[in-house]
């Protein structure tokens, strides 16, 4: 029920989506797989038809599938197996991706996916478990807090163009994957979160392109943001000054402000982690403060529905998930919503939700605290913010 994060350690080398040109045109120029693919899926008979059903299928375009099928080949190639349809035709490389990424973006049972592709459910489940092994050593790379002073002053700045928040470096938000779980199981109970559902949670820090910078997930949904965070590495290294540790700015007001995310209230008010102005009856310069924070943490918002749209494995409510291997699941959720946004995915892009409540039914839970510090970093953006109110 460990943390999973997106810094984790990665033991192989890495591939940029730059460095697999050659792969990706390899496979535009094969049609071979998808044609009888998408004949016995759909009765398509022809490439080109066959190439316009390929987004309705896997939601992302053959450029992207190609990228991630050079990222997992090494990995899922060296394992022996022997996986063929029903009439005994062997699956090639590219049909046992293709499945995972159905299993994956579908949200359909195992049985309904193997019914699609003429496989059995216990076949859909190795190549799914195969892939998103492979993506665990693979596609780290995707997933990490900028290493470089270059990287992060491009996400201050696309940060600051949204509604003027100065030296801001990500958002941070949580979301529930709901489960159905057995009553009988008495361990069940741990996972029943305050709206009565079974859920694990997941938590994210995002950039300005809705990019996951940082995960935390495994936790049971009942868990309050508040407690996940002080839980998590990203705040281990914040407390220790190791993170948001960068360069601060001078206001056009002479205050310095430091680097800084932002989230809702339920987060403690830090130095590092700026909330808004709690209650409805504020100063003009607060509520001024409120919406463009809000309007800010929509990013975040916006990213969470994304991957929730676009991975139907982590919508809904999952049949009977093992709570070990769901944080694995949604970590490579992850990393594949980020490749699409590494990659401009434009076939992707369109499948943008036209929700951004990524939580259906749940309710704020405020957490209250505040540090001293943190209390005089919120007044000083307020301040400098309300001289750029419109006129």
């Amino acid at each position: 029920m460990g943390p999973v994060r997106g810094s984790k350690k990665k033991r192989k080398t890495e591939k940029k989506p730059d460095e697999n040109a050659s792969a990706s045109s390899e496979m535009e120029g094969s049609v071979d797989w998808w044609d009888g693919l998408s004949r016995r899926m759909n009765g398509l008979q022809s490439p080109s038809k066959g190439i316009d059903k390929f987004k309705s299928v896997f939601r992302i375009s053959r450029k992207t599938f190609s990228y991630i099928c050079s990222l997992v080949k090494e990995d899922m190639t060296a394992k022996p197996g022997n996986f063929t349809f029903s009439n005994g035709k062997p699956l090639s490389f590219e049909d046992q991706v293709a499945v995972a990424l159905r299993r994956l973006s579908s949200g359909e049972s195992l049985v309904t996916v193997g019914d699609s592709f003429g496989l059995h459910r216990s076949t859909v489940l190795q190549l799914t478990w195969r892939f998103v092994e492979a993506m665990e050593e693979r596609g780290l790379h995707h997933l990490q807090w900028p290493s470089t002073e270059a990287e992060m002053t491009e996400i201050k700045s696309k940060f600051e163009k949204i509604q003027g928040l100065p030296n801001c470096c990500g958002v941070i938000e949580t979301t529930h994957v709901m489960m159905c779980l057995p009553s009988a199981d008495p361990a069940s109970k741990v996972w029943l979160d305050h709206e009565k559902n079974h859920s694990m949670v997941l938590q994210a820090v995002v950039d300005p392109e809705m990019r996951f910078r940082d995960i935390v997930t495994g936790w049971p949904g009942k868990i309050d943001d508040w407690l996940m965070f002080q839980s998590s590495n990203f705040y281990k290294l914040c407390d220790k000054g190791e993170r948001l540790n960068g360069e601060k700015i001078e206001l056009s007001n002479g205050s310095e402000i430091r680097e800084y995310i932002i989230g809702d209230l339920g987060y403690p008010l830090l130095p590092y982690l700026v909330i808004p102005y709690k209650g409805k009856e504020q100063p003009e310069i607060s509520e001024e403060f409120n919406r463009r924070h809000s309007a800010t943490r929509l990013v975040a918002s916006r990213a969470l529905a994304r991957l929730k749209e676009m991975w139907k494995i982590i919508q809904g409510v999952m049949w009977r998930p093992d709570k070990h291997k769901l944080p694995r699941i949604i970590l490579v959720c992850c990393l594949l919503h980020n490749i699409v946004v590494d990659l401009e995915d434009e076939d992707a892009q369109d499948e943008m939700p036209l929700s951004y409540d990524h939580d259906p039914g749940y309710r704020q839970r405020i957490c209250g605290s505040f540090d001293i510090d943190g209390v005089h970093v919120r007044d000083e953006l307020s301040l400098y913010l309300s001289g750029k109110m419109p006129t």
